[in-house]
């Protein structure tokens, strides 16, 4: 029966762990990428730009819309200073299919999605005497317009947009009440590094950094307890199981490849159910974690001042939780209403502030809970997740016709901007404004690593430059470094963060471990030879 309780846990352990790092992805705000299907042809070969559409109802500025370029026409300009405000008139007929029955001297004409192709309605647009040619989608969505497969090499002279539904609902509404309507086609173009991502990598490299240091220093605290005991036990007390530190989980191969498969599970069930009220659940759970995470942050950090000493060693019981210190107890009122205040203020402005507190304390939490014994399980749970990360950005495309991970990250459908299990930080100059994000499995699987790295630095003794600490910190931060290269490569196309960081990671602990001769003792023990062969702070690999 305790057999099955103990397994049963395990397995639950590994399923909130699971969905803690299901989502992991590197974002960065809403760009409108490349579609390498629609057919490319001269004439019809523009890239995919989104485009600001400020609007004015005669002298008074009133709301900006977003729209999208076509693969079709000339280049919008960069800058709203060069760009021309033209009245803007309605088509009739809307479709405009057919040549317009209103004479156009150089406005930008609306028209209605439908009944014949986008290059045709730009010609008849054009032909007439239009400057620019404004598509009103039929969904709330934009559309790449493209041109047709079997359709000659175009020759359009005017630029072509796409507004959605409810844009295009709100100028056709201003129109038929008589009023003066002006528009500015523009398409600014972002800057090729953000000081979001900047600040985002030190994030991310920073939790890690506390996070391994303060697994590093609670393992060292217990083998010194161990050594103390075991040099005083007797024989009888040494055949004993001697007790590990409390709440402590070594997982093992097995449990990394069933993460793959747990996580692969939770991700799938987050793009099917994903809605605003699953959003609401999400948000209820992540809270519920974030107050353990910044409870134990806190009582851990401030039972280093002696004028907190008292109340953490001193400890009441407490029904269904059983001993707990005054000093947990002092924190907890604290940590949720920070939760509480967090999760109904989520969508001001400055929310993240409280989601990435919260964010960076599970995580930490997690790093110092779930430790990894030896470099192989590390080497097998991130090569599984460098496995699934890759498959859920880009393979999973052609079974759900678009990224999966990408989808839940934005929290498409929602009605929100993402889920909570990200770290996000707004993007400071880009005209688009968005978020920088990264996902909680790209900082808490290459963590975990990295942590056991440092544990086996200082049970071995070893300096910071003969040790293996450094050389993981440089390879993880490296690794990530990458990725926001990639990502501006792709044009903010999302990337799978743990496809350049698991070959830098455990690239450098193999090779490392190689060259210097402890490949064996990292590999299975994940410790060196200690002179007392009955304290272990990590257990071998059965």
């Amino acid at each position: 029966m305790e057999v099955a309780t103990k397994r049963s846990r395990a397995v639950l352990k590994v399923a909130v762990f699971s969905l803690i790092c299901s989502v992991s992805v590197v974002f960065a705000g809403d760009i409108v990428h490349q579609d390498d299907i629609a057919p490319k042809k001269p004439g019809c070969d523009n890239n995919f730009v989104l485009v600001k559409v400020p609007t004015w109802i005669g002298v008074n500025e009133e709301e900006e819309f977003v729209g999208v370029g076509a693969r079709f026409g000339p280049t919008l300009e960069s800058k709203e200073k060069d760009a021309n405000k033209s009245r803007v008139a309605l088509a009739d007929p809307p479709d405009c299919c057919s040549t317009p029955k209103n004479k156009l001297t150089g406005e930008v004409i609306l028209v209605h999605r439908g009944n014949c192709s986008f290059t045709a309605k730009a010609h008849v647009a054009e032909a007439a005497g239009a400057s620019a040619i404004l598509i009103v989608n039929n969904q709330t969505e934009l559309f790449k317009m493209v041109c047709e497969a079997d359709e000659p090499d175009v020759q359009i002279g005017i630029p072509a947009v796409m507004l959605p539904q409810d844009a295009g609902a709100s100028l056709e509404a201003s129109l038929q009440n008589k009023l003066n309507v002006y528009v500015q086609l523009y398409s600014p173009k972002r800057p090729l590094v953000d000081v979001a991502e900047v600040f985002l990598w030190l994030m991310a490299v920073g939790t890690i950094l506390c996070a391994s240091y303060w697994s590093a220093w609670t393992a060292r605290e217990a083998a010194i307890e161990q050594d103390k005991i075991l040099k005083d036990a007797s024989d009888e007390y040494l055949n004993t199981e001697s007790s590990r530190s409390s709440g402590v989980v070594d997982i093992n191969t097995t449990s990394a490849v069933l993460f793959v498969v747990i996580a692969s599970c939770f991700l799938v069930m987050l793009y099917k159910l994903m809605s605003y009220w699953f959003i609401e659940v999400l948000v209820v759970l992540f809270a519920i974690g974030g107050v353990e995470g910044l409870q134990t942050c806190l009582v851990a950090l401030l039972s280093c001042f002696r004028w907190f000493e008292h109340a953490a060693e001193t400890f009441v019981k407490v029904p269904f939780l059983g001993a707990v210190s005054y000093l947990t107890l002092g924190v907890s009122p604290f940590c949720v209403a920070f939760a509480v205040v967090w999760a109904v203020y989520r969508r001001i402005s400055f929310a993240w502030i409280g989601q990435d507190i919260l964010g960076i304390a599970l995580i930490v939490t997690v790093i110092q809970i779930i430790r990894v014994p030896n470099l192989k399980v590390g080497t097998v749970l991130l090569s599984c997740a460098f496995l699934y990360d890759i498959f859920w950005v880009f393979v999973s495309k052609w079974w759900f016709h678009e990224s999966v991970m990408i989808m839940v990250a934005r929290g498409d459908k929602s009605g929100e901007d993402g889920i909570p299990m990200l770290l996000k930080i707004p993007r400071m100059f880009d005209p688009w404004g968005g978020y920088s994000i990264i996902g909680f499995g790209d900082i808490i699987l290459p963590g975990l690593l990295v942590a056991f790295s440092l544990r086996y630095d200082w049970l071995s003794n070893k300096s910071l430059r003969t040790g293996y600490f450094l050389w993981a910190m440089i390879a993880y931060g490296l690794g990530l470094l990458i990725t926001y290269v990639a990502l501006n490569l792709m044009d903010g196309h999302g990337q799978p963060a743990l496809l350049y960081i698991v070959p830098f990671t455990v690239g450098t602990l193999l090779t490392l471990g190689k060259k210097r001769g402890d490949l064996r003792h990292l590999w299975s023990k994940g410790e060196p030879d200690r002179f007392c062969p009955h304290v272990q702070l990590q257990p071998s690999e059965q």
